[in-house]
């Protein structure tokens, strides 16, 4: 198992001390989403009036909004693969039945051919 990693963050012009199994650039951009959150919503009107317990919950709740759009988006898109693989295999089967049938019809017609030939060929024997 990795080592645990500790490193600081400066999350609203306060540093912290995070530890975990990622490393620090991935604890960084999560202190820098954070950071995000807190300005934009700071932007809005009237949220810094709030009380910090109301703002506390504000950026929790957009964060937790964040998460579960980003779930249904993952969703949507592991259908659309699951689609597309579908649609794969199933243009893999038609050409490989097409590319059977062409194989087919090429013997035959070589077959039809050849046997054709030898027609044509007795009978110039026997003039």
């Amino acid at each position: 198992m990795d080592s645990k990693h500790y490193t600081e963050v400066l999350i609203d012009g306060k540093i912290y001390t995070l530890g975990g199994y990622e490393d620090e650039s991935y604890m960084q951009r999560v202190a820098s989403y954070i950071n995000e959150m807190i300005t934009t919503l700071r932007k809005r009107e009237g949220f810094t009036k709030q009380n910090a317990e109301y703002q506390s919950a504000m950026i929790q709740l957009n964060m937790a909004d964040d998460y579960f759009k980003a779930r249904e988006q993952i969703a949507i898109l592991e259908q659309q693969k699951a689609d597309m693989e579908k649609e794969v295999y199933s243009l893999k089967h038609e050409l490989v039945t097409t590319q059977m049938k062409l194989e087919a019809a090429n013997r035959r017609r070589g077959n039809s051919k050849g046997a054709g030939n030898s027609a044509a060929e007795s009978d110039d024997q026997e003039e």
